[in-house]
Order: structure tokens, then C-alpha cells, then sequence
């Protein structure tokens, strides 16, 4: 980059100071300057040439031959492609960390147990309480727009089958977010859940194999009941006898994390 283009790049930076129109109506300011000089530079380039210029060149207007050395360039490339990817789960009171404190909940743990193994990946919780398949099928696309996730880890149902929700639309609803977390170029990871035996053998057996056919159906990553050591266990499970405790947390986290680290 000519350091000369520098000079338009101060020049307009005044002129939106003192004068606000019509230099503030555009709002990405690196078009114009690429505009004003006929280049295409990138933003980070200008930025990381114009802090070049700022700390080593003597004056404004010099022109040198290499304004941006390689290294540097290199740099940003290497900081893009490393770029750590994002875990999203979409889950309900599981997931949420319902009654007991987030950062105590197993989605936080795999937060931390990513960054203390220096994996190149960060979780991000999208579970709400209360949550159904219709729900997450609902918020799916947004979630996917706004983290751009490369997995994502569905852990719904529950709460479909408590309410006693037809089996065929639970099936229904998990195989379209497994087509949209695909659609996203993202990995889906189905985690299974279970109801109590009063539901009756019919539906309970009915919800209890859906999960598995919907993944071998769609060809998805399945981890199996993540509830199973913890149901039982006095002092894992809350007063309500559905919610595990904090003391269970790092129980879950290593259910999902034998399945999830082959991802990784």
C-alpha cells in the first residue's frame, strides 16, 4: 500500500469530525477511502498499515517500498484460519443449568475444559428452561445467524415427552434442525433423553427410540442419556427429582465429552 493513500485516509478522518455530513452517511468509511484512491484494500490492511505508518515512518507522506511486510500479512492470515470455533448448545433446563449457579452447569465446564486443553474451540449456551423441539426448531435459525457455529449440540425433547407430545412431531422437528444445522455447513450432534415409566410402555418405549432413529435416519453423532449415572444417585438429582444438581455436572460434561472430542 502507497502511504500516499495514507494522507486521504487522515484527510477524510478530519473532515468527518468537523464536518458530520455527508461524511458520517456512509457507514463503512473503508469504502469510501477505496473508493476516493480507486484501490481495494481491506480494512484490516489499511488499519494494520495505517498503525505502521503512525509508529515507523518519519513523516505522513513518505512513500516506502514496503509498507506492509509479509510477516505481517501472514499474520492476519494465520490469526483468520486459526480462528477458534464455536460449540453451540441448544438445550433446555439441562442444558440451562436450571437451580443451580451457570457457571456450576456442564456447558461451562466445557468451556473450561476447552480452553485448559487449548482446543481452538469456545461453547456457547443457547438453552432455555422449558424448552421444546418446536421451540428450538423456532430459534434455530437465529441462533445459527448470530454464532455461526461449526457444531451444534441438541439436547431437546425432555420436555416434548413430559408434555406427551405425538412422537411424530418430535421425530419431525429434530430431523429439520439436523437439515438446517447442515445447511449452516455445521456438524449436529443429537443427545438422547428419557421420560419416566408412567407414561405408559407404548409412548415411553415410542420416545425412547426416536432419538436413535433420527440419528442413524440422518446419519448424526449420538450421545446416549447423559442422565443415566446420575437418575439414581442420591445427591445428584434435585428435590424435584428431574433436575441433576451441581455436584452432577461434571458427570454430564464427561457423558457428552466422549463423543464430542472425536469432533474436536
Amino acid at each position: 500500500m502507497n502511504f500516499n493513500y495514507l494522507s486521504c485516509w487522515f484527510i477524510y478522518l478530519k473532515k468527518a469530525i468537523q464536518q458530520p455530513a455527508p461524511y458520517r452517511s456512509l457507514r463503512n468509511p473503508f469504502k469510501r477511502f477505496n473508493r476516493f484512491t480507486g484501490q481495494q484494500y481491506t480494512p484490516a490492511l489499511i488499519l494494520v498499515a495505517l498503525g505502521a505508518c503512525l509508529c515507523g515512518s518519519p513523516t505522513l507522506g513518505h512513500t516506502t517500498s514496503s509498507a506492509v511486510n509479509s510477516e505481517t500479512l501472514n499474520s492476519l492470515q494465520v490469526r483468520t484460519t486459526t480462528e477458534a470455533g464455536a460449540i453451540v448448545i441448544l438445550g433446555d433446563s439441562i442444558s440451562a443449568g436450571y437451580g443451580i449457579k451457570l457457571e456450576q452447569g456442564w456447558v461451562h465446564l466445557l468451556g473450561n475444559a476447552l480452553a485448559e486443553r487449548e482446543k481452538p474451540w469456545y461453547a456457547v449456551n443457547a438453552s432455555i428452561s422449558g424448552e421444546t423441539t418446536s421451540g428450538g426448531l423456532a430459534r434455530l435459525a437465529g441462533v445459527l445467524n448470530d454464532h455461526k457455529p461449526k457444531i451444534v449440540v441438541i439436547e431437546l425433547g425432555g420436555n416434548d415427552g413430559l408434555r406427551g407430545y405425538p412422537i411424530k412431531k418430535i421425530r419431525s422437528n429434530l430431523t429439520a434442525m439436523i437439515s438446517q444445522i447442515r445447511a449452516h455447513q455445521a456438524t449436529p450432534v443429537l443427545v438422547a433423553m428419557r421420560i419416566p415409566p408412567n407414561y405408559g410402555p407404548r409412548y415411553t418405549q415410542a420416545f425412547d427410540g426416536v432419538f436413535a432413529e433420527v440419528a442413524q435416519a440422518t446419519g448424526t453423532l449420538l450421545v446416549p442419556f447423559i442422565l443415566e449415572e446420575v437418575a439414581l444417585t442420591q445427591g445428584l438429582i434435585q428435590d424435584d427429582g428431574i433436575h441433576p444438581t451441581a455436584a452432577a455436572q461434571p458427570l454430564l460434561l464427561a457423558a457428552v465429552w466422549a463423543y464430542l472430542e472425536s469432533l474436536l
